[in-house]
């Protein structure tokens, strides 16, 4: 995943790029760059690893380092970015967001079919961002490079272009699956991933572009270099974990959004009749909290912190760089409230269950400090499959995802198909992987948010949301 923020003002904008920028690190932990553009210096650019550190403290002295009236920022899970890029459309930087699936196949076919060489990583990797400006270079425009390179992409890209004029070129990915908002100012324009970053930084919102649309922007006027097309398939994973809590795609927020879904979770419950007798209900840390007090609000039960995670010098579970390091930095993170644990039962709401490691942890944790039951609802629907168009998920095989995992183990390759059977709590399939999920993670009771129940949630058309990860449909 990544984030990214641009912006072009009358006055110098690298301070506002580095706050507008910082506003994404919940997106990415891997690179960090910026690049800006001064009349009298050009382009300049610095990328840092934030693996270890975040965004803020590698790029804090940076309005020292560089200058200029329009930059670019991001923030990345996978390759070194933005790059700055000369060819024949003149000398420009760019960052990109999105999964290039076939890069291989773009580069055999595009790129060495004349003879040329390709810059690789270590491993012979190709960067997708340089990919990304070999494609569009292909073209005698960037228009006409944005919309091929989206054609012949697998997977998908929004990306930000900063020229050497100082002008920004804003494209949002083909299909719209991930979002770019236009903020406006007496002062000029910024395009960001997250809404609340242009209001932040001191840009209204002006626009959000739609799917595969381009804009270029400098300080004093936007231009449409080519309107949005007519089909979307934004990734509903946005609402439900991704998106920070003000964030808004499409008019819909995403507190509000994690709320109304609570709510149905809990309506479901209610009609089973599984919520009787409950103490507390509880979101897991943090993003599973705002679904949690939708459900405690419909369902009458407590909401309550039986577990406190201590981030000052951890804020992220994910820091160290291997999985026993990672677990245990967990570990030492939750900080149990023994009033709200011993003797209870408990019933947590996370955002999602993908593997289950840590959630295992988590929950022998409560039963440590003396929890009576602690039950499990995920916001969204199984995961089944691994994205294909944004690699939200770590998996590096669909055998990671639990779901999967315990299909395979219930019923080998004949389980896989009947997915949509085992997505479904209320055929005997789907009560099969309930059972076996909370045998293997000790919870007391295990349900799922629905596909039709997260759509609700959302409330945009369902041919608009992709739900590639939870059905395997286009």
């Amino acid at each position: 995943m990544g984030g990214f923020f641009g912006a072009v003002s009358k006055n110098d904008t690298v301070l506002d790029v580095f706050f507008g920028t910082d506003y994404h690190s919940h997106l990415g932990t891997r690179r960090g760059g910026m690049a800006a553009y001064d009349k009298s210096i050009g382009l300049q650019r610095k990328i840092h690893k934030i693996e270890n550190s975040p965004f803020r403290t590698k790029f804090e002295n940076i309005s020292n380092q560089m200058k200029g009236n329009s930059a670019i920022g991001c923030i990345s899970d996978s390759d070194a970015q933005p790059l700055l890029v000369r060819s024949k459309l003149g000398l420009y930087a760019i960052c990109i967001i999105g999964l290039i699936n076939n890069k291989e196949k773009l580069v055999e076919e595009y790129l060495f079919s004349n003879g040329g060489h390709f810059g690789a990583m270590t491993g012979g990797r190709v960067n997708s961002t340089d990919l990304m400006a070999a494609l569009i270079n292909q073209k005698e425009s960037f228009e006409e490079g944005i919309k091929f390179a989206q054609s012949v992409i697998d997977g998908s890209s929004s990306l930000l272009i900063l020229k050497n004029d100082g002008s920004i070129i804003a494209a949002r990915d083909r299909v719209g699956r991930t979002p770019i908002h236009i903020g406006k100012s007496e002062d000029g324009f910024c395009a960001s991933f997250e809404s609340f970053a242009c209001h932040k930084v001191g840009y209204e919102l002006y626009k959000e572009l739609g799917p595969g649309e381009i804009v270029r922007f400098d300080a004093e006027t936007i231009t449409q270099l080519s309107p949005p097309g007519e089909e979307m398939k934004m990734c509903s994973f946005l609402w439900t974990y991704f998106g920070y809590p003000n964030s808004i795609y499409e008019g819909v927020n995403v507190e509000v959004m994690r709320n109304r879904n609570g709510r149905i979770l809990a309506q479901y419950d209610k009609e089973a009749g599984n919520i009787d007798d409950l103490d507390y209900v509880s979101g897991v840390p943090d993003s599973g909290t705002p679904h949690a007090i939708g459900y405690a609000n419909e369902s009458g039960v407590p909401f309550g912190r039986p577990f406190i995670k201590y981030t000052p010098t951890w804020a992220r579970s994910f820091t160290p760089p291997n999985q026993v390091e990672r677990a245990r930095v967990a570990k030492m993170k939750q900080l149990p409230v023994h009033d709200l644990i011993v003797d209870k039962k408990l019933l947590f709401v996370d955002d999602s269950i993908v593997r289950g490691t840590q959630l295992k942890e988590t929950v022998d944790f409560l039963y440590t400090n003396g929890a009576k039951e602690v039950h499990m609802r995920s916001a969204c629907p199984p995961v089944m499959y691994s994205c294909k168009y944004l690699n939200f998920s770590r998996a590096t095989s669909e055998m990671e995802l639990i779901a999967r995992k315990t299909i395979s183990e219930l019923e080998g390759d004949e389980g896989l198909k009947h997915i949509e059977e085992y997505s479904d709590g209320s055929t005997e399939r789907g009560k099969k992987l309930r059972k076996a999920i909370c045998e293997k993670l000790n919870f007391a009771s295990l349900d799922f948010q629905s596909i039709e129940g997260t759509i609700k949630a959302i409330g945009i058309e369902p041919c608009k949301l992709c739900t590639y990860c939870w059905n395997g449909k286009e």
